[in-house]
């Protein structure tokens, strides 16, 4: 596999001390998505969750009822004082909500981690359909949060309106890519599982390489966090050292793996076992 240039961010961790990761996220009441399967999933990975809540989602595996947002100033406190104690190898971001929420995020992240890799999940809609990004803070979320982003993980609806390209197949794929790359973004991930066929291919592109990651489609309908639990595992996968397309591989493998092994919960789109590397363990 060829390097891409921009593989190491942290030094790796020989004494097998756990990446430090910040997310950035909402709080899903189901369990599945946003902080908490950010939570699972860095933990599952090898990392230290930290947090910092931006909403508070009514939410279960059928829809969002509800979004109550954060305060801005608890937000901003959240990152400050985590930062400043714990400190952070890599900080992810998911549902931000809206355009005060993404304006406080980037300035606070400006000015106590800028050097510090963010892997960007620009999240916008929830699995159910139900919409989780305000249509006024889209272009917010271009001109702050995707220039400079380490690394931006959306899948094909996002990237269709994050780049202005279709995204019907690979190809389309690859032309999002260029485009959020052109817009400032050091590696761009378009995920594949939203573009028809019985392979998902997600595309991976950096300012010097690309990538092709496959896997077969696997049918059901737990699918509720996929996105949140892909970005959080990479992400943890980066702040321990690894090049970037070890580190997606790695966190596709354990997606992968959550999803096989799912157990049906609730009565939509029921979440994935994040906790499959301890059933593997008994």
């Amino acid at each position: 596999m060829k390097t891409t240039g921009i593989e190491h961010v942290t030094d790796a961790k020989p004494d097998k001390s756990p990446a430090r990761i910040l997310s950035i996220a909402g709080s899903d009441s189901g369990g599945g998505a946003g902080i908490q399967a950010d939570i699972k999933a860095i933990a599952m990975n090898g990392g230290f969750a930290m947090t910092a809540v931006t909403a508070i989602t009514v939410q279960n595996t059928q829809g969002v009822y509800g979004v109550i947002p954060v305060p801005q100033e608890a937000i901003a406190g959240q990152i400050k004082v985590t930062l400043s104690d714990i400190g952070a190898d890599v900080i992810k971001t998911g549902m931000l909500g809206d355009r005060k929420t993404i304006e406080t995020v980037s300035g606070i992240l400006n000015e106590f981690a800028a050097e510090t890799p963010c892997v960007i999940d620009p999240v916008m809609v929830a699995t159910s359909g139900d919409r989780l990004l305000a249509s006024d803070a889209v272009d917010v979320l271009k001109n702050l949060l995707v220039p400079g982003a380490f690394l931006l993980t959306p899948n094909a609806p996002e990237a269709e309106i994050l780049s202005g390209k279709a995204v019907e197949s690979v190809d389309g794929q690859r032309r999002a890519a260029e485009r959020m790359l052109e817009t400032g973004a050091k590696a761009v991930l378009v995920k594949g599982g939203h573009v028809g066929g019985d392979v998902i291919v997600d595309v991976l592109q950096t300012e010097y390489d690309e990538f092709f990651f496959e896997s077969p489609r696997i049918e059901t309908t737990s699918t509720h966090g996929t996105g949140c639990t892909l970005a959080s595992a990479i992400a943890t996968h980066i702040g321990l050292g690894k090049a970037l397309p070890d580190a997606v591989s790695a966190g596709r493998d354990y997606l992968l793996k959550a999803i096989e092994s799912a157990k049906p919960l609730g009565q939509g789109h029921g979440p994935v076992n994040h906790g499959w590397p301890l059933d593997e363990e008994r």
